[in-house]
């Protein structure tokens, strides 16, 4: 058998950019991991969840839909005045 075919499997300590850290093992070369996102603060884990309107794309849907809703909701007693004749 093949001696030193698997990599070194040690612990490491996870550095987040929150702030928080954590111990696991890896393959990873340093002692030190630094991560951008974890399971402290990513939406997924937390429930809190950002909705990011580039360049006013809701402002701009709902200006586009507003008349489409205005004359959907004239259209509506007037569709059920024909039905009570």
């Amino acid at each position: 058998m093949k001696t030193n075919t698997h990599p070194d499997y040690h612990e490491v300590n996870v550095v987040c950019a929150c702030g928080s850290s954590f111990k696991t093992r890896s393959t990873y070369k340093d002692t030190v991991l630094h991560v951008e996102i974890c399971s402290s603060c990513h939406p997924f884990f937390t429930g809190k969840q950002k909705l990011i309107d580039s360049a006013g794309r809701v402002e701009r849907f709902k200006r586009k839909y507003a008349d489409f809703r205005k004359r959907e909701a004239e259209a509506a007693p007037a569709k059920g005045a024909k039905a009570a004749k």
